[in-house]
């Protein structure tokens, strides 16, 4: 039998180890000394890799350090989360989560190899951006209301495309379609980039996406954009309805981006890195990239750590909430 005394020294030794992950080190206050890695869990070149970009070059300049994207793709970013989970809390590795691998992993995923609200020190919230319904170039409706007339009529002969399980199509287009009480035939694609050119090239009929990867497109005149779903226009597309305007306004949802560091990493790192993206999305020069790409600025109350923590939790709550809704299923 394990004595009291054992214990009570194990137990010391358990939370003195845990104290000392977030405690200063020596070296912290000369942080970063080297160049760090931003690690993006999408393919390089597309919307989403360039507001990565946009902030790692700008904090880059600010911290005097290169901040490097590491493009890692595969299992709607589970594959990158896991790496940066792995990595050393040395604040030299670091992530840009998102809706999909740190609100909705959870509850698609029930066996998930990382726990969003443990295992990642959050940082800030970089970026929002409203979902927007899409349809191919001649897809028969002039307005939101067309389409949600049409797709409530004739969804069993319709093609609903998505970038994957577990991706941000296929869950907001998921939600879509349990509001609707549509039952299109579900087309994968291996990536958003893929699923926006299906669209674009009328393979499928519609898609549910967000602005930032949709806009290009959109302002190509590629595809049909027929409502954002957010309580006001996006200073993106401000001609596109929103879907309260549309008689739709149970369907409002936002995708989001920020970066987190492994657990562990000292109070010092984070207050460096926080400080250095806040004063990046004051930047005039970034904020109207990021706009133009889609994105909102969030203000800055929305971008400490501790208000991306209670962000993240709410956030995992609302998503789980509507996947159950959907009866969705990644098996």
């Amino acid at each position: 039998m394990i004595s009291t005394a054992r214990l009570l020294l194990a137990f010391v030794t358990i939370l003195g180890g845990a104290l000392w992950a977030t405690e200063p080190r020596s070296e912290d206050s000369d942080y970063p000394a080297r160049r760090i890695t931003l690690v993006v869990p999408w393919i390089p070149s597309g919307p989403r890799d360039a507001v990565a970009r946009v902030i790692a070059g700008h904090m880059s300049l600010l911290l005097r350090q290169e901040v490097a994207v590491e493009n890692i793709v595969g299992a709607a970013g589970l594959t990158a989360s896991l790496r940066v989970k792995q990595a050393a809390p040395d604040g030299y590795t670091l992530l840009m989560g998102n809706t999909g691998t740190h609100a909705a992993a959870p509850a698609l995923y029930p066996n998930l190899a990382y726990d969003p609200q443990i295992d990642f020190q959050p940082i800030g919230l970089v970026a929002t951006s409203p979902i927007i319904i899409l349809g191919r170039g001649d897809f028969p409706a002039a307005d939101i209301n067309g389409f949600i007339n049409y797709v409530k009529t004739n969804s069993h002969k319709l093609d609903e495309g998505h970038a994957g399980v577990g991706s941000v199509p296929f869950i907001a287009c998921g939600w879509l379609n349990h509001v609707l009480h549509a039952t299109p035939r579900l087309v994968p694609y291996e990536s958003a980039t893929a699923l926006m050119d299906a669209v674009a090239r009328g393979r499928i009929d519609y898609t549910c996406d967000s602005t930032i990867i949709a806009a290009p497109q959109v302002h190509a005149g590629k595809v049909k954009a027929y409502a954002i779903a957010a309580p006001s226009r996006s200073k993106t597309l401000p001609d596109v309805a929103t879907t309260k305007e549309g008689g739709l306004p149970e369907y409002e949802l936002s995708v989001w981006y920020a970066m987190f560091a492994p657990k562990g990493v000292s109070n010092i790192i984070v207050e460096k890195l926080n400080d250095a993206l806040s004063r990046t999305l004051d930047d005039e020069t970034v904020r109207n990239r990021l706009i133009e790409l889609g994105g909102t600025v969030p203000d800055r109350k929305q971008r400490g750590p501790e208000a991306l923590t209670g962000f993240v939790r709410d956030e995992t709550n609302r998503w789980t909430a509507r996947i159950q809704a959907e009866r969705l299923d990644v098996n």
